[in-house]
């Protein structure tokens, strides 16, 4: 799986939708997104509530302990939340070392509470691991000891035994509903294809479960089958981490295509470079990389599947070639043309894309003292192979085929 993060404003909007949906439950969930390119006033016409209740406004941007961190607004009024994000908005934080602007906020009604619980959620290679506590918030660290965990293998309905560690000690008034909501929870959180689900904290609105700060992460892998449930998801970029000119012009391609493209710039200067295709085989490359010491020198990860086509396999090559063999230096650089064995993908296809793109660029590959290596499996592999040597003997530069 790969486990994407959401903005808290799409995990409570699921949370909403689908716990109605799967469980009856009908949560008062109220939020509102603030960017950039929204206006505050028209946005407060498709939701009144922003007139007229007390708001809590944050950084809605994948970092944790904002209220530690002087980003949260608390019973404000519309005008000082408009102040709150115009002061904020678009300016650099730094959040645990990383620096970052801040575009995206969440606005909610302020919801007076004494109870905070903590309730979290965590796919596990043989089932989900949940943790509960009735000390929950902002001081849920000093209170870790206070956490209770149970482990659900997979294909398990969370049952009430189950549940049991995690409430017997909860008050019974309130015991029933927390375990009612923590089971529909679960079964949301299966649903949906959730990898990770926190509430730290909920509280208890009129008896009945409000969660007050969220984060979510999707398998995105599986939005194939969930993109009517999903709904219009985004998965933001992590904090800090804007990406590259070479690397934007990759996600576009991805985005077109039916197929995977993906590309990640590591090191601007490294020196060893990969256009690895299959997931497994990309992550296989650069962890060997790693693993003999040249961690380092690693320049990017890089993975193409799903049978490309010809033209979207140029493209792709372009990107990776031009990254790698950017401002030479003198020294000798590595660029690792490779992949598992393929099932259905015509490797000689695909190395015709990376061929006509390595015949374009042979004066920057030789500037950049590039040294190929190749190595490939799958269906005409042998034809893709031979193509790559005679490749390497007419451009005269240092290409090895396996």
């Amino acid at each position: 799986m790969a486990r994407k993060k959401i903005r808290e404003y799409d995990s409570k909007r699921l949370l909403k939708q689908h716990l109605k949906r799967l469980a009856g439950i009908e949560l008062a969930i109220r939020s509102a997104q603030i960017t950039e390119s929204k206006d505050i006033n028209e946005l407060s016409v498709r939701e009144p509530w922003l007139s007229s209740e007390k708001l809590v406004v944050k950084p809605d941007m994948l970092f944790g302990k904002r209220g530690k961190s002087g980003l949260v607004g608390l019973n404000l009024d519309l005008a000082q939340v408009t102040s709150f994000v115009k002061d904020r908005i678009g300016k650099e934080a730094e959040i645990g070392g990383c620096r970052g602007p801040v575009t995206t906020f969440i606005v909610e009604p302020f919801v007076p509470h004494d109870q905070e619980f903590y309730l979290s959620i965590v796919s596990e290679r043989l089932g989900c691991s949940i943790s509960f506590s009735e000390c929950g918030g902002i001081e849920v660290e000093e209170n870790w000891d206070k956490i209770k965990n149970v482990f659900v293998p997979s294909e398990t309905l969370l049952t009430s035994d189950i549940c049991a560690p995690l409430t017997g000690i909860l008050p019974l008034e309130v015991k029933g509903k927390i375990e009612e909501f923590i089971k529909a929870v679960f079964t949301l959180f299966i649903d949906l294809d959730f990898t990770f689900l926190e509430m730290n904290p909920f509280t208890l609105v009129d008896g009945n479960p409000y969660p007050l700060d969220m984060r979510g992460e999707l398998d995105d892998t599986a939005a194939f089958k969930n993109f009517k449930k999903w709904g219009d998801i985004e998965f933001p970029m992590p904090f800090g981490r804007v990406m590259s000119t070479a690397e934007s012009s990759i996600h576009v391609l991805d985005e077109k295509t039916s197929a995977s493209l993906k590309f990640t710039v590591l090191n601007p200067k490294g020196r060893i470079w990969t256009m690895v295709a299959g997931g497994g085989a990309s992550v296989i490359y650069a962890d060997t990389v790693g693993d003999l010491g040249y961690a380092s020198e690693l320049g990017n990860y890089a993975e193409y599947s799903g049978a490309p086509k010809e033209d979207e396999v140029l493209q792709y090559a372009r990107v990776v070639i031009d990254s790698a063999t950017a401002s030479p230096d003198g020294h000798k650089r590595a660029l690792l043309i490779g992949g598992g064995i393929a099932n259905f993908t015509d490797v000689a296809a695909t190395f015709n894309g990376i061929i006509q793109a390595l015949r374009e660029k042979e004066s920057k590959l030789k500037a950049a003292r590039m040294h190929i290596y190749v190595r490939r499996g799958g269906p005409n592999y042998q034809t893709g192979l031979a193509r790559m040597r005679r490749l390497g003997e007419e451009m005269g530069i240092p290409l090895e085929v396996r």
